[in-house]
């Protein structure tokens, strides 16, 4: 019987779960959404390109693995972990002869794989336009594709080069043409003499070209090492039987076994096959887990407190008529059940349409991660059933949840009292809400204390975010606490606003438990949108300042290609007037599994071009064998001037050395400091990111340019224009966190429009008694309008608070000092966007409910 009245009311109440359906959609959308992004890391498929006619693949193991063993009551546990490394791991050439030994290989083709940039003329601007994802090979692996000549003959000198025939066609390249190419060195000029086209289709996400086997050699700069081995088995031989078998000649030889051992070689096949190829799509699949579930997870917390007061109003303003039920003898565990079964209908609807409608949304948001560099288009975007499951699931589960836990007090209460319950709204709220406000306010407290300690970014993001949340859970329970207060504070201010003013100020007093149902999600959407925005330039402008105190030299020389070769600072060392150049290259090691942001410097002259803030020891006399290591590295790993550093190199090669220096700007330049020669023999790129130049100060721009004339692509930029440089570089990555966010962000817009919707198209019995006892259309109007702006104020003042106190903490952990960073248009632009919705959604059911007549309204059910 009550399946059957939850079935009626539904039907005859659309109106009052419109606004409940609303909210548990856009969270199943957004769950779908963020769930098919941790999925596509999880299992997304990185497909081939150059290795498409090669079943087998050899490549060296691209993890740091660590192993430890512990004994607990006598039984012994070992634990396997491995962690990526940064750049290409590379095999010994010897391991050709190997493979190439075992039975059933037909061809073992070595192959080299680095990058070659071509630096093409762009007659629209003259500038250099740098094709996506560029790479050279040696014309003896084109048969890993296959590539086949569609034009022109093979290389046949250190002078030539193949291209491939989507790069000819967008260079406008054809044999016979010349073509500069920049690789690990300083930029050639080649003559192409072919172009080639895949049999299997066209590269779509890189360019090939390929030189001489010995130039391939030269520009890879990697002697006795090769990237991969790509092996055609023989007629007959089953891959999979042949990878079994490379493997047991490999781990025979020491080379490696199994998929992952050590430096050793790895042996794919199939998809498998994929992540050697795109090693950033690999590294990708870490990144779109840790993004899928940092999103999901902050989605999570603010769909269930979005849902929860969304299904708090519902059922206030369904008293009256819940308080009948309860007088004509309906139980307590009747009403409970009925209200479930309401909430598992509109759950069940509003999660089945919103897992479908984040589908879409999953693929937009995939799309604009790719074009905005953070997934390469190499990994496909996986569309799953497991996210809609999850998102049905936890619609059904958090509406079910939301409906029981706001019906609880209404159920409760005995019969005789129900109908004078839904008459007068409670004069405080519950003993037991007022002490679960508390301890949830004392959790964001912790938290918020938490983050004050906290060091690192990965560490401090998330505890960032969930810190507004639980502070905004504990304006939500504490709300109607907080609107009396307020309404006191307001009183005098409200009553200049005339006959709206004064019946403003009476409802907020009267109706504190429906208004803090409004202040609520403005809290959120103000806190949340303000520590988005605001919380990577509080980061970013510490890092400009490091940068700008430690950086001593007048110049730096910059590439528009993919960097500054060695050759280009040796001839600006050699201008007169230039007292030092220091070259940086970066990349990113592993101390056992834990990730650092490392630069190589050449150490010449390295104290009159840059100055990280020595704390203890000296760059006097830094080395070959040296390390420098930021504060933070220091204390996370137990060094001091003259300890022992053991790392693992972004290729994955073991390095000892000794620490010379501690410094205090590890924010500006990294956490560790390493020889520039190390760091370049093991990168993708050796090329310099930036040098920095001192010089003498009548040593101008122009002569240090001057130096640089046979280089393209490389200019002088001074500390200015470094400095903002850097600036739009880190406004770029804002805008991207600003991306992954702003689903949240939009859902929580919604939120605010949603509730504050249904709190003021709920009132039209209290509207049409007020003009019968003679107030105006246009009072009542501004009475809406007064208190939206009082709800905005009060969501503001606490939002901003939240905001402010957790991006204060953030800046105490990240920086050391208490300097959140707010900027003020954009500050004003949030609380203005708030008020705007604010007033529209107030305004808009207003008018609509204000066309019925006041004695239908008065008279309505």
């Amino acid at each position: 019987m009550m399946l059957r009245y939850a079935l009626q009311t539904v039907r005859d109440r659309k109106a009052g779960f419109l606004g409940a359906f609303t909210a548990l959609l856009c969270a199943a959308a957004l769950i779908t959404a963020c769930g098919t992004l941790l999925e596509t890391g999880l299992r997304g498929r990185i497909a081939t390109e150059r290795y498409a006619a090669t079943p087998v693949l050899v490549s060296a193991d691209q993890n740091v693995h660590q192993t430890t063993v512990k004994e607990k009551k006598g039984k012994t546990k070992t634990k396997h972990k491995a962690k990526p490394v940064a750049e290409r791991a590379w095999l010994p050439e010897t391991t050709v002869e190997t493979v190439r030994a075992v039975p059933g290989v037909e061809r073992a083709v070595p192959e080299l794989t680095f990058q070659a940039v071509p630096l093409v003329r762009s007659a629209a601007d003259g500038g250099a336009d740098r094709p996506p994802a560029p790479y050279g090979h040696a014309w003896s692996s084109a048969a890993l594709t296959p590539f086949t000549l569609a034009g022109g003959r093979a290389p046949r000198s250190g002078g030539e080069v193949v291209v491939d025939r989507e790069l000819a066609a967008r260079a406008g390249l054809e044999p016979g043409s010349r073509l500069t190419v920049q690789a690990t060195g300083v930029p050639k000029e080649y003559t192409v003499s072919g172009i080639a086209r895949p049999d299997s289709g066209r590269l779509t996400r890189q360019s090939a070209l390929f030189f001489t086997d010995a130039e391939a050699r030269r520009l890879a700069a990697r002697d006795g090492q090769i990237t991969a081995i790509g092996v055609l088995p023989a007629p007959g031989v089953d891959p999979g039987e042949l990878a079994h078998r490379i493997r047991q000649a490999l781990a025979a030889t020491g080379s490696g076994s199994g998929t992952a051992i050590g430096s050793g070689a790895r042996v794919s096949l199939g998809d498998d096959r994929g992540p050697v190829e795109f090693l950033d799509a690999a590294g990708a699949r870490i990144k779109l887990v840790s993004m899928g579930g940092a999103m999901g997870g902050t989605a999570l917390l603010v769909a269930i407190l979005v849902v929860v007061g969304t299904f708090a109003l519902s059922v206030q303003q369904r008293h009256r008529e819940l308080a009948l039920l309860r007088a004509i003898a309906a139980t307590p565990r009747q009403l409970r059940r009925m209200i479930g079964r309401e909430a598992l209908l509109v759950g069940l609807a509003a999660g089945v349409a919103g897992a479908f409608a984040g589908l879409p949304l999953a693929a937009w948001l995939h799309g604009r991660f790719v074009d905005g560099g953070i997934v390469p288009a190499t990994l496909e975007r996986t569309a799953g059933v497991f996210p809609m499951f999850a998102a049905v699931g936890a619609s059904l589960l958090g509406a079910w949840a939301a409906a029981r836990i706001t019906a609880r007090r209404i159920a409760r209460i005995r019969p005789a009292e129900a109908l004078a319950e839904a008459a007068v709204e409670r004069a405080r709220p519950a003993w037991i809400r007022i002490a679960i406000g508390l301890l949830v306010l004392a959790g964001g407290v912790v938290l918020v204390a938490v983050l004050g300690s906290l060091r690192t970014e990965p560490a401090s993001t998330p505890v960032t975010f969930l810190a507004v949340i639980v502070l905004a859970a504990a304006v939500a329970l504490l709300g109607p606490l907080l609107v009396r207060g307020a309404a006191a504070l307001l009183a005098g201010p409200l009553r200049l606003a005339g006959a709206g003013g004064h019946l403003a100020t009476a409802n907020l007093r009267s109706n504190a438990t429906r208004m803090a149902s409004a202040v609520t999600p403005l809290t959120l959407l103000i806190g949340m949108t303000c520590t988005v925005l605001f919380i990577a330039p509080t980061l970013g402008h510490a890092v400009r300042e490091q940068a700008r105190d430690g950086v001593r030299a007048g110049w730096v020389l910059a590439a528009q290609g993919p960097g500054v070769p060695a050759e280009a600072a040796d001839a600006v060392r050699r201008t007169p007037g230039v007292t030092a150049a220091t070259e940086i290259v970066r990349t990113s090691v592993r101390v056992g599994l834990t990730k650092y942001g490392a630069q190589g410097v050449t150490p010449d002259g390295l104290a009159r071009t840059w100055d990280p803030g020595v704390t203890a020891g000296s760059l006097d006399g830094f080395g070959e064998r040296s390390a420098a290591v930021s504060e933070l590295a220091a204390e996370q790993l137990g060094l001091k001037p003259g300890s022992e550093l053991e790392l693992t190199l972004g290729d994955g090669t073991p390095a000892r050395l000794t620490v010379a220096a501690v410094y205090a700007r590890g924010l500006g330049f990294g956490d560790l400091t390493l020889p520039h020669g190390l760091v370049a023999a093991h990168v993708d790129n050796p090329l310099a990111s930036g040098v920095l130049v001192a010089a003498d100060p009548g040593t101008g721009r122009e002569r240090i340019a001057a130096a640089l004339a046979r280089f393209p692509g490389v200019g002088v930029l001074s500390a200015r224009d470094t400095d903002q440089a850097r600036a739009e570089r880190q406004q770029d990555g804002a805008e991207l966190n600003l991306l992954a966010m702003g689903l949240v962000l939009a859902f929580t817009a919604i939120a605010v429009v949603n509730t504050l919707a249904m709190s003021t198209a709920e009132r039209f019995r209290e509207f049409a008694l007020l003009r019968l006892a003679g107030a105006k259309r246009r009072q009542v109007l501004r009475m809406l309008r007064v208190e939206a702006l009082a709800v905005l104020l009060m969501g503001a003042v606490l939002g901003s608070g939240i905001s402010l106190a957790v991006l204060t903490a953030f800046s105490v952990g990240m920086t050391g000092v208490a300097a959140p960073v707010v900027l003020p248009v954009v500050y004003v632009g949030v609380v203005g966007v708030a008020g705007l919705l604010a007033v529209a959604a107030t305004a808009v059911p207003g008018r609509g409910v204000l066309r019925i007549r006041p004695v239908e309204a008065a008279t309505s059910r």
